[in-house]
Order: structure tokens, then sequence, then C-alpha cells
């Protein structure tokens, strides 16, 4: 397994979560409505300047009380492709959970707070974190991703509904 292919593993997976992310609904339930199929693209900034562009379709499972949510992410650029599973629990503004990338045998954490439709989340495996802040607007959501440290530096992905 290539080291700056995992640390961009780890950025999506990251970005994945943080998209389904509804603001309308974070005072009680942020993940309240998200349920479905969404789809998007960005870009992923790599250190040596490189960028890629990315494509992107997530599937969404809530719970009923809109607090947990089961995600599934594929997604693809000209030179790699993976699928992503994460869990994410909102408790009292608090985000956490797990994710793993099943094709690379990597996993990790989610930790982080919302509050007023803003979400800022740290996704870590291993000795890697990055940086997540994620804002929504109607039905497009954008996520900003950075790291330090390593080959991957940043992303942007922007979803909408399908």
């Amino acid at each position: 397994m290539s080291l700056s292919v995992s640390l961009k593993t780890i950025a999506v997976v990251a970005a994945g979560w943080l998209l389904c992310v509804n603001a309308s609904a974070a005072q009680s339930s942020p993940f309240a409505g998200m349920s479905g199929v969404w789809s998007g693209r960005g870009t992923i900034s790599l250190a040596d300047g490189s960028r890629e562009a990315i494509r992107c379709r997530a599937t969404y499972a809530v719970r009923n009380d809109g607090n947990a949510l089961q995600q599934t992410l594929r997604c693809a650029s000209d030179s790699y492709k993976f699928e992503l599973s994460s869990n994410v629990v909102a408790t009292n503004g608090r985000l956490s959970g797990t994710w793993s990338e099943a094709t690379r045998g990597v996993n990790g954490e989610v930790q982080g707070t919302t509050s007023g439709g803003r979400f800022q989340v740290v996704v870590s495996a291993g000795n890697f974190a990055a940086n997540l802040v994620l804002i929504t607007r109607g039905n497009s959501q954008s996520v900003a991703i950075r790291s330090e440290g390593s080959e991957f530096k940043g992303a942007n992905i922007t979803l909408s509904r399908v």
C-alpha cells in the first residue's frame, strides 16, 4: 500500500461523511433528512503541488432519530479509486465514529464538534490527522480538508443530492 494513496483515502473518507451533515438540522439531529444518494466532484492537492480531479458518489443511511449515520462512499480520479464505509454518532454537539477503506485495509477514527451549521472535525489513522471544516448552503455541501507533514495537503469537494 502506497503512503500517498492511503493519505488521500483518509481525506476523502473524512470529506464523505462530513458532506452528509445537514446544517438546518444541526441543532437537534445533525443527520436528519440526509438519507439517500449524493454525488459530486472536487480536487485533491498533494505536497508536490499536483492536483487531481475526483468524482464521488455517496449513499447515506440515517438512524430514525437523526443522530447516527452509516455511509458508503465511492470515489475515483484518473489514477485511483476506493470504496469507504463509516459510522458516525452525534451526541450533544459532539461527533465521533469510525471509518474503513476496504481495498487497502486502512481504518481510523472521526472526532469533532458541530455548532450553528459549522462542523469542525479531525480524522485520524495512526500518525496521520486531517482537519476539516464543512459549511452547508441549501442542497449543496462543501468541505475543506487540510493536512500538514504528509504527502496529502488538502481537498475541496462539493456534493449535491441526486
